[in-house]
């Protein structure tokens, strides 16, 4: 079984192991509600030039043209990235799935990916995780996974599953800490990866983490980042703006206390800023 707690976070360049082996990006960027067009093009140039190695991106965030575009105009080697898309509900199923990979693909200008995930828990999931299953064994993608799966999604997945998840991405932050979801997860094998880490923004309003980010000398950007990563969290913010981009990265050079890390734990009130995944109807 692999260890996953706190990681070794030392530069921008570190990864994880996943539990097939493949290591995997810690750090990244997401590109939810990026623009398509230039908007998503340079926030993806300026995240690989500032090295960053890991890109997420989904079919519904209806960009993946443009993410792919910026990976070419970056210059960058393909065999140096991670990139991460997501087959969304409505191709859900085995065979549409085994066609939505291919328009991930197709649309990315990518032979393969690093990782695809099922985006969110639907009745067909099963059937949709047959399809990554296949294209996973044939060796077309170099890890496969799940997002928004809570722990009974995770158990239902896992009954007639031959392959067990890398990943299980899923909304995090000092609000939304779910701790017995992470440890679930992990016992599993399954890596706990971050959406919406700054909360959509609305992290500036916890009084707490405005507090210690003067206390660390950091944005509380960068000190709610720093926590996602000594909670073994791999994270993957967004944002366009090169700037903003770029100062998302500087996180390794401090370190959180234990006792500060405990006092981010202890802000979970189960407040979310995205859908449930138990209540959702799309």
């Amino acid at each position: 079984m692999f260890n996953f707690s706190a990681m070794n976070i030392t530069n921008l360049q570190g990864t994880v192991a996943l539990n097939n082996g493949l290591e995997m990006p810690y750090f990244g960027l997401g590109v939810f509600q990026s623009k398509a067009g230039d908007e998503v093009v340079n926030a993806v140039k300026y995240a690989l030039d500032a090295g960053y190695k890991a890109i997420d991106t989904a079919a519904i965030y209806k960009n993946e043209e443009g993410v792919g575009l910026g990976i070419r105009e970056s210059g960058q080697k393909r065999k140096d990235l991670f990139i991460t898309s997501k087959v969304w509900n409505s191709d859900q199923g085995y065979d549409s799935t085994l066609k939505a990979y291919d328009a991930s693909l197709d649309r990315l200008g990518l032979d393969y990916l690093d990782l695809y995930l099922i985006h969110w828990p639907k009745e067909k999931s099963a059937e949709t995780w047959k399809a990554l299953e296949k294209i996973y064994e044939e060796g077309r993608v170099k890890a496969i996974g799940i997002s928004n799966f809570l722990q009974h999604h995770v158990e239902d997945l896992l009954k007639d599953a031959n392959v067990v998840p890398m990943i299980n991405q899923m909304e995090f932050h000092p609000r939304l800490v779910q701790q017995d979801l992470v440890d679930f997860c992990h016992s599993k094998g399954i890596r706990y990866e971050a959406w919406s880490p700054l909360m959509q923004g609305k992290i500036f309003d916890v009084p707490e983490m405005v507090e210690l980010s003067e206390k660390y000398g950091k944005s509380v950007v960068q000190l709610v980042l720093r926590w996602n990563l000594q909670k073994g969290v791999v994270t993957i913010p967004k944002s366009v703006k090169k700037e903003r981009i770029e100062d998302n990265a500087k996180i390794f050079d401090f370190e959180i206390s234990e006792e500060d890390v405990k006092l981010i734990d202890s802000l979970d009130k189960h407040e979310r800023v995205g859908p449930d995944p138990d209540n959702f109807n799309f």
